[in-house]
């Protein structure tokens, strides 16, 4: 070896190894890093703050109600009244933008824990029926839970004739939501698998599925896997990590499923019946210690519809149908909890698609808030809300400024 070979060998280890000898050790705790908090949250501003957007759809965004614990999902049961489920179990209700302070009766005894909340749906005929859905962890003993829907009618003060239209085997709360085809669709998470490795890709298995079931629980005769000896019946689509919402596309009547990756990949997915997502044999995130969890992408497994890397922890899906905003019509409104792994980065994402269903641009809102956005929905007055997360949630209004 030549003494120029040489300094350039030399260099180019210094080369390799100065980055990996630069880096700075990052606490870990069950190998997973520990958050920063070197972000401090901003008090919820008293009066209406007023935002230009990319649409040119200049918006004012104003505190409609505060008084929410964790609180998870919201359900517009009348032109002036909504109720609030909160994670640990209770459901609030707001009228005319006062908060009950006394949960309401007649809710289903639920226990709040880890991704599993309260989510509500309301019938498709809910305004001639007036029956809420509600899934929420059901407690079978001190130690265990289990995924639970039950159905219950609303008077208008208190919720009536709770009766469970389906029990699962484990796991807690998942979101759920009426089709266009009517039919009820559930979210069982990954925790859901009793114990079994890789349950997201059993059919024997709930855990880590989406269900298909019609509004009195029962197995709709025209579910993919009907038949299979070796298959639950209410299978739906499987290899889903932990879904955190659904909901129905106006115009082709598809369920949209938004699903948390590990380190990235957040996905948005548009169910399919039979499909197969992938969950854990294919992932476009990271694990939380560093390594990528496996491929990209791989036959016979449904590619994601709309993906974030990094992740915004996506906890929320709507469509936004209404005329008072109109520039944003037909947009999706996806909720984040937080940014890249870091904690008081929480925002809401705005995504253009084509009438392929394609996604043409991204914009993301209210970041200056930095609150951790639980739930989106539009409300009937045509106007979206927005419900925060932590121990001071409150429901934000986002209206025309103009």
């Amino acid at each position: 070896m030549t003494r120029s070979t040489s300094r350039l060998t030399l260099l180019a280890l210094a080369v390799l190894a100065g980055p990996l000898m630069a880096q700075q050790e990052v606490p870990m705790r069950n190998n997973t890093p520990v958050a920063p908090q070197g972000i401090k949250i901003p008090p919820l501003p008293e009066t209406p703050v007023r935002y230009e957007t990319a649409e040119g759809q200049n918006i004012r965004v104003s505190v409609l109600a505060r008084g929410f614990t964790n609180g998870w999902s919201m359900a517009f049961v009348s032109d002036d009244t909504i109720l609030v489920a909160e994670r640990g179990g209770q459901i609030k209700v707001v009228r005319n933008g006062v908060v009950d302070p006394q949960p309401v009766t007649g809710a289903p005894v639920a226990r709040g824990q880890g991704l599993s909340g309260m989510d509500l749906a309301l019938h498709p005929n809910f305004d001639r029926n007036h029956a809420v859905y509600i899934s929420y962890t059901k407690p079978l003993d001190e130690k265990r839970n289990t995924l639970a829907v039950a159905r219950a009618v609303w008077d208008g003060k208190e919720l009536r004739e709770v009766t469970d239209i389906f029990v699962g085997e484990g796991g807690g709360g998942g979101p759920i939501t009426f089709g266009g085809d009517g039919m009820l669709y559930v979210a069982s998470g990954g925790g859901g698998g009793g114990g079994v490795p890789n349950a997201t890709q059993l059919l024997n298995n709930i855990g880590g599925k989406i269900l298909r079931l019609t509004d009195t629980g029962s197995v709709p005769q025209d579910n993919p896997f009907v038949g299979r000896a070796d298959a639950r019946p209410e299978v739906f689509t499987m290899g889903h990590r932990n879904t955190l919402r659904m909901a129905t596309h106006p115009g082709t009547g598809a369920v949209w499923q938004v699903e948390n990756g590990p380190n990235g990949g957040d996905e948005a997915n548009i169910l399919a019946p039979g499909a197969n997502y992938g969950w854990p044999l294919v992932s476009l995130g990271r694990t939380y210690a560093g390594p990528w969890q496996g491929p990209f992408s791989k036959e016979g497994f449904r590619d994601a519809t709309v993906l974030w890397i990094p992740s915004i922890a996506v906890s929320s899906i709507t469509f936004y149908t209404g005329d008072r905003l109109p520039k944003w019509k037909g947009d999706v409104f996806v909720g984040g909890m937080r940014y890249g792994e870091i904690p008081g980065t929480g925002q809401l994402h705005r995504i253009l698609i084509n009438k392929n269903l394609e996604e043409l641009r991204r914009e993301p809102l209210l970041v200056d808030l930095r609150r951790r956005i639980r739930d989106v929905k539009q409300g009937r007055d045509g106007l979206l809300y927005v419900l925060t997360d932590g121990a001071e949630g409150a429901i934000l209004r986002i209206e025309p400024a103009d």
